[in-house]
């Protein structure tokens, strides 16, 4: 299954002092002269020469995509600026299949007000083509900005029907419904006359863009004013307005103080994939949202991942805020700031773009909040993808040809192993049958004694192997009997022998057995001296991520169960803290170790602990932390 061993370096290498220093942009093209990846450096030299060492070292989506290329190319730029146009133009022209690309691509719903026509009409739409149209979202529901709209126009009564709609009103002198419920001034039948109507739709795009404080201060005094001249009847008209304007301003919270703009990113990845959540906030109010998922092809740092995630969201998109807030700052994040400050101008917008990455205060609050909504959006993603029968039997599938089994593996156990500096060693097994889990079948293993990570896993897997034994009168009446077509542990080549020998000293056969390297496309077999590599197209490679996740997540709440507990006891021992106040301190640490680390001053903060309970407290865990210290 995993062939010969593949050459160190490939043929196409280019001859050392041929790379230039200078900036610029690379490509990598295969045999049919596709391009199949673009990257910019700072210095092309230093750049190529990682994807030009030996082929073992590389990540194995690198190694592929440098395998499959016959040649690379530069081009020499003037600046890190230029090196970054380019990059982005040809990522565009060329679609790369190794650059981050799109892998949702369903449009959303922006709310559009068409400036461009006689009479502007505003609508909801996922065409962003109109010619003359001011756009704001987008908006994740397509329901929220509906009620947003017909809130609004009660504020700014403007056209919002189709042009046959209005032709046919013009022509019989009959405004439709919305104009005789007021939602509409009916410029139609000339209410109010073409230029009125402008304004009313200007006023709208105003308010959309963030002057919504001036518009309700604007109507609240005419409306005072209306009442005191005893002109009630528009005095109720102007009260109708401001309502549907408060209405509005609840929808779109304030997160930030007024007349800021900013572009808020959260982003969250694995080996697979990147999730990115955006929050477009517009005069402190959140204006749009918008998620979306992208595959990462070949490995990235967080900085360089950052910067193409700026290109996927503003290439063709919206302009961009004046502030743009990101988890991590971009590489060559001078000359992105200079890219962006170009999108406003193209856009019609002045002022030079900020990148940063928010420390403290409501901004990085809101950058939390975006970072949640990221981490969601990647599970979702991932949830789809095993909620699909299709997927998971193709998943399946595809396992079994990567480990030459003769049968797909309808029921596979996967196994953990988790501790804190050698100590507290647990374990966890995780099933899934038929691609989805089983949660009433896992299990959580406590480990006394230990000496490394292969003794745990040979501990763990020869207790359950016992329950596989055919005849085993322990075993005849739980579900632990039922034995897995596969069983995974997490590790490489040393693990994974470690389970093959628990195994045979049971003897257990039948069971196909894999470890879960480190690089999750990497499965070792027991007899093997080369990893089996899943392709990174798989539908393998995402179950095989999530066994592995899963057991960690297993193993790891286990563990912190375990150390919750071990410090409950030991602080019930000491004179003057009863079960409320190890409860309390708990609650308010959070953790096992937070407590441990907490300073006395940091232990009064907690309610009913006075300063010499204080003292007591952090003087019994210094004293076990050294005694643990001393049996380590």
């Amino acid at each position: 299954m995993t062939g010969a061993r593949a050459p160190r370096t490939v043929p196409y290498k280019p001859a050392p002092g041929t790379i230039p220093t200078a900036p610029g942009v690379y490509r990598f093209r295969d045999e049919h002269e596709r391009v199949l990846y673009v990257g910019k450096a700072k210095n092309l030299r230093q750049r190529l020469s990682n994807y030009f060492q030996p082929l073992e070292a590389l990540h194995e989506r690198t190694r592929r995509m440098v395998l499959t290329a016959v040649r690379v190319e530069w081009t020499i730029v003037a600046s890190e600026f230029e090196a970054l146009q380019l990059e982005f133009t040809w990522i565009k022209e060329y679609e790369p299949p190794f650059n981050v690309q799109f892998r949702d691509d369903k449009s959303y719903p922006y709310l559009a007000v068409t400036m461009g026509e006689d009479v502007p009409r505003a609508l909801i739409t996922r065409n962003r083509g109109m010619r003359g149209a001011r756009y704001f979202g987008p908006y994740t529901k397509v329901w929220a900005i509906r009620e947003t709209l017909d809130l609004l126009l009660k504020a700014f009564p403007m056209r919002s029907c189709s042009q046959s709609v209005y032709d046919r009103a013009e022509r019989s002198g009959r405004p439709c419904l919305l104009g005789d419920i007021g939602k509409c001034s009916a410029p139609c039948v000339g209410r109010v006359t073409h230029a009125e109507h402008r304004d009313i739709a200007r006023d709208l795009v105003a308010f959309m863009n963030g002057g919504d404080q001036e518009f309700v201060d604007r109507v609240r005094e005419e409306m005072q004013r209306a009442s005191a001249r005893l002109e009630f009847e528009r005095a109720a008209r102007l009260r109708d307005q401001l309502a549907a304007l408060e209405s509005v301003l609840e929808r779109t919270s304030v997160v930030l103080s007024d007349h800021v703009d900013a572009d808020v990113f959260g982003l969250v990845h694995d080996e697979l994939s990147a999730a990115v959540h955006l929050f477009a906030v517009r005069g402190g109010r959140i204006r749009g949202t918008k998620s979306w998922v992208v595959d990462t092809e070949i490995d990235l740092d967080d900085s360089e991942l950052a910067t193409q995630i700026l290109r996927i969201a503003y290439d063709e998109g919206d302009p961009p805020a004046r502030e743009v807030l990101l988890p991590k700052q971009p590489d060559a994040v001078a000359e992105v700031e200079a890219w962006l400050t170009d999108r406003r101008v193209d856009h019609g917008l002045s002022g030079r773009v900020e990148v940063r990455v928010p420390q403290r205060g409501e901004k990085r609050k809101l950058a939390d909040s975006a970072t949640v909504n990221a981490a969601h959006a990647l599970q979702v993603a991932r949830t789809k993808r095993t909620s699909d029968y299709v997927t998971r039997s193709q998943a399946l599938a595809d396992l079994q040809e990567a480990l030459g089994m003769a049968e797909a593996p309808l029921r596979i156990e996967c196994f953990d192993v988790s501790h804190l500096g050698g100590q507290g060693v647990v374990a966890s097994m995780v099933v899934f049958e038929d691609g989805l889990p089983r949660k009433d079948q896992y299990r959580r293993f406590a480990i006394a004694q230990t000496t490394d990570d292969t003794d745990s896993i040979h501990q763990v897997i020869t207790r359950r192997a016992k329950y596989l034994v055919e005849g085993d009168p322990d075993a005849a009446s739980t579900r632990f009997a039922y034995a897995p077509q596969l069983l995974l542990v997490d590790g490489g080549r040393p693990q994974v022998q470690a389970a093959k020998r628990a195994l045979d000293e049971q003897g257990v056969t039948g069971v196909a057995l894999a470890g879960i390297a480190k690089r999750l496309e990497e499965l070792w077999l027991p007899d093997d001296e080369f990893p089996v590599i899943l392709p990174r197209s798989s539908e393998a490679l995402y179950l095989v991520q999530r066994l592995r996740d899963e057991a960690h997540r297993v193993a790891i709440s286990y563990q912190r169960q375990k150390r919750s507990s071990a410090i409950q006891s030991q602080l019930s021992g000491i004179p003057g803290l009863g079960p409320s106040r190890v409860r309390a301190l708990l609650k308010h640490f959070g953790s096992a170790k937070r407590v441990r680390a907490a300073s006395p001053d940091e232990l009064r903060e907690v309610p009913g602990v006075g300063p010499a309970l204080a003292e007591a407290i952090a003087r019994a865990l210094r004293a076990d932390t050294m005694e643990a210290d001393t049996r380590g």
